[in-house]
């Protein structure tokens, strides 16, 4: 693999120096080689790069800049990889830096399978990996870690306030629309579970590749059902061609309702209101909701051209709390540092009272929105109206039902 290939270093606005040329006279023992180095695994060229990729990496860099540039006196660097949604190439990614490149801690990685296979790296190497891109559940529950933290969002809080919400106002059969890997398959158990637990039906569900271009198929499937609801338990380009789609066939104007289970802002910028109006998507974040997450926002915005969803805002976040923790404990041992950060409150721009469980689950309030008319929208990127706040103990599975070895019973 191409060193481009497996991650970059920057420089920071602050510290004004090249991280990358560090030298050997700045080791420390409080520090391993005298630098603090984390990465980001990110999709930087596929179907999840408009809401993860770059905008994940600034997120980061974003972090350590506003952390100050250095932690214990000593420089921090950030590396990436793109992971070309290959698990494979995710997990060389991954023990190459661990075994090689001196990484201290993996603080994302994009979409479930790829991440799933580097936790495993992570556990088998005993460091630090903390998860805000992937929704899969399982990180929490079969496949935890001591070392592992998952933290904007999953498949549990998503299902857990779309699907009562949308039950309760009357939309009570389901049919769900499906990528084919391990986030996709837990959305629509997840939702399927709350569905029918608050009184609806599941109709059925198609699944598809990921990647998938044409959605007529799938979506006649879906028409043919007469569910009320056709539940997208899909992402990124995916959600976007089959909302287009779906309103070809005439889904919408046929009467059923469109629900995004894994919508970002992005994908209502990339559509249009005309097209997303009525939508209802449930995030950790909205760069919209008060006078300090705008003043941030506006800085993510100038660097990319694009305000930032919650896969992008949990990276900045967890980023800056492993930091944090890394000061706390006066060194970046993995133990240390651990213990740190479930010690410390999850407490920044975007994630307040936040805390870590014993089951790695960051817990934290999570938002249900729905996407304006085209008449409600002020200014550009204004898309969301708050519709409900859902508690950090309700928006979460309960620990009485973790099936992670690491939870006493």
């Amino acid at each position: 693999m191409r060193r481009s290939e497996l991650g970059v270093c920057f420089t920071t606005a602050i510290a004004s120096v090249f991280l990358c040329t560090a030298s050997a006279s700045a080791q420390n023992a409080q520090v391993s080689d005298g630098i603090v180095r984390v990465g980001v695994i990110e999709d930087m060229s596929g179907v999840y790069a408009d809401i993860t990729g770059k905008g994940a990496v600034t997120a980061a860099q974003m972090a350590v800049e506003d952390f100050g540039g250095k932690v214990l006196g000593m420089p921090i660097e950030v590396v990436f990889a793109d992971h070309q949604n290959k698990p494979d190439i995710a997990a060389n990614a991954a023990r190459k830096w661990f075994d090689t490149d001196k990484v201290d801690a993996i603080l994302d990685v994009a979409s479930s399978s790829p991440a799933l296979a580097v936790l495993e790296i992570a556990k088998e190497k005993k460091k630090i990996i903390t998860l805000s891109s992937p929704g899969s559940t399982r990180i929490t529950n079969e496949v935890c870690g001591p070392y592992v933290v998952h933290w904007a969002y999953d498949t549990f809080a998503i299902a857990n306030s779309t699907g009562k919400a949308l039950v309760s106002q009357g939309f009570d059969t389901w049919y769900f629309v499906t990528a084919d890997y391990a986030f996709g398959q837990g959305l629509e158990k997840d939702t399927g579970d709350v569905v029918k637990a608050s009184g609806g039906k599941v109709a059925g569900a198609t699944k598809h590749p990921v990647g998938t271009a044409d959605f007529a198929s799938v979506l006649l499937q879906a028409q043919s059902s007469k569910a009320k609801v056709v539940a997208l338990a899909n992402a990124g380009g995916d959600t976007i061609n089959s909302i287009k789609q779906a309103a070809e066939f005439g889904l919408t104007a046929g009467g059923q309702k469109l629900s995004a289970l894994a919508g970002f802002i992005n994908d209502v910028h990339g559509l249009g209101l005309k097209e997303a109006q009525g939508l209802t998507i449930t995030e950790a974040s909205y760069w919209d909701m008060n006078d300090e997450t705008r003043k941030w926002s506006k800085r993510f915005y100038g660097k990319m051209n694009a305000m930032p969803n919650m896969l992008q805002t949990g990276t900045y976040s967890s980023v800056l709390h492993y930091l944090k923790a890394v000061q706390a404990a006066g060194t970046d041992s993995t133990e240390e540092v651990m213990k740190k950060m479930r010690e410390l409150p999850v407490d920044d721009v975007f994630y307040k009272n936040g805390k870590i469980r014993e089951d790695g689950r960051m817990v934290h309030d999570m938002y249900l929105f729905e996407v304006k008319k085209p008449n409600e929208s002020k200014a550009p990127w204004d898309y969301y109206k708050l519709l409900a706040t859902v508690p950090a103990d309700q928006a979460f599975q309960p620990l009485a039902q973790s099936r992670c070895p690491l939870v006493k019973k």
